[in-house]
């Protein structure tokens, strides 16, 4: 992909990932690299910001001798997740404007 992922964007992809269900890292990351470029070595730490930040939690399942570390979004991860949703809607659209692509799906639906 062309665009670089900052920061609090990939905080949101994270948070909706999780939010839509519990993930562990793999899959998490699985998820995560069918629309982004992103490696495991860049999510982790970000799964554990997220977590010192009290937007996510995690807890253990025993899995073929070992444990799977997963990640809940917690109410606090649900209302910044809230936020970025909301600061999408308007970023998009405001990039939309300067592409000239607010009519794009209009016109693709006609």
């Amino acid at each position: 992909m062309t665009y670089q992922l900052t920061a609090p964007l990939l905080d949101a992809c994270v948070l909706g990932i999780v939010n839509a269900e519990d993930a562990y890292g793999y899959t998490l990351t699985q998820k995560a690299q069918q629309v982004v470029d992103i490696s495991e070595s860049t999510l982790y730490p970000v799964l554990r910001r997220l977590q010192k930040d009290g937007y996510l939690t995690t807890y253990d399942v025993p899995y073929q001798g070992r444990n799977r570390r997963y990640y809940s979004i917690t109410d606090e991860g649900r209302k910044m997740l809230s936020f970025y949703q909301g600061e999408w809607v308007i970023y998009k659209g405001k990039i939309d404007s300067l592409l000239g692509s607010e009519g794009i799906k209009e016109n693709e639906e006609n």
